[in-house]
């Protein structure tokens, strides 16, 4: 019987490119060393055609999305297999190949653009020679934000390292995972990893916040209606660090937000949308998603049949739970000072319009 390899059409073609990428990486490199001890000094480090190096990016645009593919060492390469055949298994089942597509060409070319653009004005106000032609590449970008998507999807799943000693939530990574490549980066001079890191964060956070279209799982329509971004409460930018830094990350984030909708550069929240998000982010955490491990032959379609009973089920809820709330607002005696709790949701919203 021939072997099967459950691995979705997306995730199996960048896996593909990460092994080719990073074996002509170095294959070029070994190429050099032995140039280098013929008696022909070349630089090594530097492979423009593969890796980004800001100052040459013009010449080699495609490097944008080959850097990173293009690993450095076996240890990174093995990470980064890893990260793309589990978290790609996962995200391109729940999302599906298209927009999972989507997700990891944004989450490439914005990093890679911004971070060359960082070091050029490094550059140029340090004219440090080390910096003019330092080399980006690697996978950091994609692992920050496979993260924050899980941090979406499953915040609540704990993880568990060497046999329960050591228990770690899903919404804990992305902070994890930004403090060691920053404290890295100072230490170690990985400044290369922590901008990425960072930049990766920031860009996914930003598109699954304000600009994904999801289907709607709250069971609010029938209609098989979607929605754009995630205003959920528990996916605010504040969520992403302790408990501790909440209020001051808050306070920085809401005053940034409130700017930007002042310069009409992001749309508030309704509070129709922040409910919605509510109930969407409830539905995930009752209905759950695909495990990382399950082997694609065993879903199929018994797994849609499931996913399909599950939103009937969550459907039948929510229409439960508002013929109750139409029942008992039937019940109260209606008087002049009585105002409808749509209009209660909507002031508080008014008064609070935090999207961040």
């Amino acid at each position: 019987m021939a072997l099967r390899f459950n691995i979705p059409p997306v995730t199996r073609v960048l896996l593909a490119l990460l092994a080719g990428v990073s074996l002509v990486y170095q294959a070029v490199r070994y190429r050099d060393l032995i140039s280098q001890s013929s008696g022909k000094p070349r630089h090594i480090s530097v492979i423009p055609y593969i890796s980004l190096v800001p100052q040459l990016v013009i010449y080699y645009p495609w490097v944008l999305l080959t850097s990173t593919l293009a690993e450095q060492n076996i240890a990174t390469l093995i990470i980064a297999g890893v990260t793309i055949l589990y978290g790609g298994k996962y995200l391109e089942r729940a999302w599906g190949s298209a927009e999972f597509g989507k997700f990891l060409l944004l989450v490439t070319l914005i990093p890679n653009v911004v971070a060359s653009f960082v070091y050029i004005l490094w550059f140029a106000i340090t004219r440090a020679d080390t910096e003019a032609f330092t080399t980006i590449q690697g996978s950091i970008s994609m692992q920050a934000a496979f993260l924050v998507a899980f941090k979406q999807l499953v915040p609540e799943h704990t993880v568990t390292i060497l046999k329960g000693l050591v228990q770690v939530r899903v919404k804990h990574f992305p902070a994890v995972f930004l403090a060691t490549n920053t404290i890295s980066g100072f230490v170690f001079g990985t400044d290369t990893a922590s901008v990425l890191s960072w930049l990766g964060f920031l860009t996914s956070w930003t598109y699954l916040r304000f600009y994904k279209v999801q289907p709607d799982l709250s069971g609010a329509s029938t209609g098989g209606s979607t929605l754009r971004g995630d205003a959920s409460e528990t996916f605010a930018f504040a969520y992403f660090w302790p408990d501790v830094v909440h209020a001051p990350v808050a306070a920085l984030a809401d005053g940034i937000y409130n700017l930007l909708v002042a310069l009409k550069i992001c749309t508030p929240f309704s509070a129709e949308a922040v409910e919605s998000g509510n109930e969407q982010a409830t539905a995930r955490g009752e209905g759950g998603l695909p495990s990382l491990l399950n082997h694609g032959g065993a879903r199929g379609a018994s797994g849609q049949r499931e996913e399909a009973e599950r939103r009937r089920a969550l459907a039948l809820r929510a229409l439960d739970q508002r013929l109750q709330a139409a029942a008992a607002s039937r019940q109260q005696p209606i008087t002049s000072a009585s105002a409808p709790p749509l209009a209660d949701s909507v002031e508080k919203a008014t008064k609070n319009p935090s999207g961040f």
